[in-house]
């Protein structure tokens, strides 16, 4: 494998508006990261991702961008953003910009253009249909609820929308979409960003009248046209969000040899927990026996012909540790025995911002006090579904975005530290005992552990690239695998649950020649307490 410098690399993923606030507005922005680049530097990450920045109305918070070479006026001026890479590059972390190529802003200029005459020269810019017996061309759903479909009275048509009718899907089949595309990448490859994370871009080779969204039949043709336009003679980070991806389609995204991404983020791990066929809010209890299997899968599909990319947590998913750790009695416990598993992988591992400190889901008493526009709409149609509102909000409590979007806690003074005047959105009530200020004083804290773990992937060449095998696959309750690199070899042991795990491992895994790393004092031998973890090094 050729080795690239995103293989040894740890992202931290920051969702601005909610990271840190610099100038009392309650919304976080650009001046603030700036400010928390120390704390960063130190926690010892290599790469910031940073969720859309660009200019947005915020329908779905950034995701719906009106200027791709513009900066959203809440979090500041585009002269922010180049100094935000300028301060990152001294402290040797590179941006990770969000790129939303999908779809656009409904109040983009283009849109506004396309939408005023079936003539315009921006029609085709995006995908307008008429209707079909007086309905909607077909019975594509939105993501958010409801058809796909939006009637536009001015040219009496259907445009498309596989998110909000905010969100118009951009026609990829027509070329001038893809120059410009080329045209906004460029923009920023030369402002000295490191690469770009690529949002459902999966479905960029839709052909709805096939009722086609994800994995259409152009589209690794338009990925490999963008490597060759933009990135691809780069040493620059790419990483596609890929819903649908299995080990097969990853390789082709990821394999160096066609030219396409560095590696994409697969979600199979993260259906785990929902009943199958139903929607995400539909839930179930996580099997680890099939946890297993499919972190298994995924660390050994690559050889040579593709990357992985790690992650429990983003700012689309709840709390890891609230959903398959221990947010009570054992939160710093679970939340370090799920780094551990996680971290000792082979792969890129993204935190998000606050798993670093054990954050947890929120539970706001009214649905007044969400924002997420996923979970509103889940919300009003299950209530005129007849579904009950304690079912309800306890779906949104384990599974809704705002999850993830609670301010950042960075110590225990008004708001978590985060702003000085009123949050966009309400402040976890934990964050008096869970903030940054504490942990980094404390050094058996969740913040200590993970820059441990930063540290360990850095110094340990078979943490990087060191080939992975399960051991223990019949226990229902422990995981635990090695790394193996040449003559290096590492176990990894992690009990995932809240009652005691007795162990046999074959002889040959049982001398220590070096603890690395545990979330307990000591270690008792065959014997794993709630939530344990430990890596090892064999002689």
């Amino acid at each position: 494998m050729v080795k690239k410098w995103w293989h040894r690399s740890v992202v931290y993923q920051i969702y601005p508006r909610s990271f840190y606030d610099s100038n009392g507005d309650g919304i976080g922005d650009l001046q603030g990261i700036i400010e928390k680049l120390d704390y960063l530097s130190e926690l010892g990450i290599d790469v910031i991702w940073l969720s859309p920045v660009f200019k947005s109305p915020n329908d779905d918070n950034g995701y719906d961008i009106s200027d791709y070479e513009d900066i959203m006026e809440e979090f500041g001026t585009l002269k922010d953003m180049e100094f935000l890479l300028k301060e990152a590059k001294k402290r040797n972390i590179k941006i990770l910009m969000d790129l939303v190529a999908n779809h656009t802003s409904d109040e983009h200029k283009w849109f506004i253009e396309s939408r005023k005459s079936k003539n315009n020269a921006y029609r085709d810019f995006y995908i307008w249909r008429d209707a079909v017996d007086g309905k909607e061309p077909n019975d594509l759903g939105s993501a958010f609820s409801g058809s796909a479909w939006e009637w536009d009275k001015t040219t009496e048509q259907y445009y498309l929308h596989l998110f909000s009718k905010k969100q118009p899907d951009l026609n990829w089949e027509n070329p001038k979409v893809r120059e410009e595309v080329w045209s906004f990448m460029n923009f920023w490859i030369d402002k000295g960003i490191g690469g770009f994370r690529l949002d459902v871009i999966e479905l960029i080779g839709k052909v709805p009248d096939r009722g086609i969204t994800g994995n259409g039949p152009r589209l690794h043709e338009y990925i490999r046209e963008m490597n060759e336009n933009t990135f691809g003679e780069k040493e620059l980070l790419t990483v596609g969000e890929c819903w649908g991806a299995t080990p097969e389609i990853a390789k082709m995204y990821s394999n160096p040899q066609r030219n396409e991404l560095s590696m994409v983020f697969q979600f199979e791990h993260i259906g785990l927990d929902q009943i199958p066929g139903k929607e995400k809010w539909d839930l179930r209890p996580l099997s680890l026996m099939n946890l297993k299997k499919v972190f298994c899968k995924w660390q050994t599909c690559f050889q040579n012909d593709g990357w992985n990319s790690l992650f429990w947590n983003n700012h689309d998913l709840p709390r890891i540790v609230s959903r398959w750790g221990n947010d009570g009695e054992y939160r710093i416990e679970s939340a370090k025995m799920l780094a551990t598993l996680l971290h000792g992988l082979k792969g890129t591992p993204y935190i998000y911002q606050g798993e670093e400190l054990g954050m947890t889901n929120v539970r706001f008493a009214d649905i007044s006090q969400y924002k997420d526009i996923e979970t509103l709409n889940m919300y009003k149609e299950r209530l005129e579904k007849g579904y009950k509102q304690k079912g309800i909000m306890e779906a949104i409590y384990a599974k809704g975005r705002d999850n993830a979007r609670t301010p950042m806690q960075w110590n225990n003074g008004k708001n978590g530290g985060f702003t000085t005047g009123t949050p966009w959105i309400g402040i976890n009530p934990n964050y008096k005992l869970i903030n940054a200020e504490n942990q980094i004083k404390d050094p058996d804290s969740v913040y200590h552990y993970y820059k441990k773990l930063i540290k360990l992937r850095k110094e340990n060449e078979v943490i990087v690239y060191g080939d992975f095998e399960l051991l223990l696959p019949e226990d229902n309750q422990i995981f635990a695998y090695t790394r193996t690199l040449g003559d290096s070899k590492i176990v990894v042991l992690c009990n995932f649950y809240s009652n005691e795990a007795e162990y046999h491992l074959p002889k040959e895994y049982e001398t220590i020649e070096e603890l690395l790393i545990s979330n307990y004092k000591n270690i008792v031998k065959n014997r794993l307490r709630p939530y344990e973890a430990y890596m090892y090094r064999l002689p």
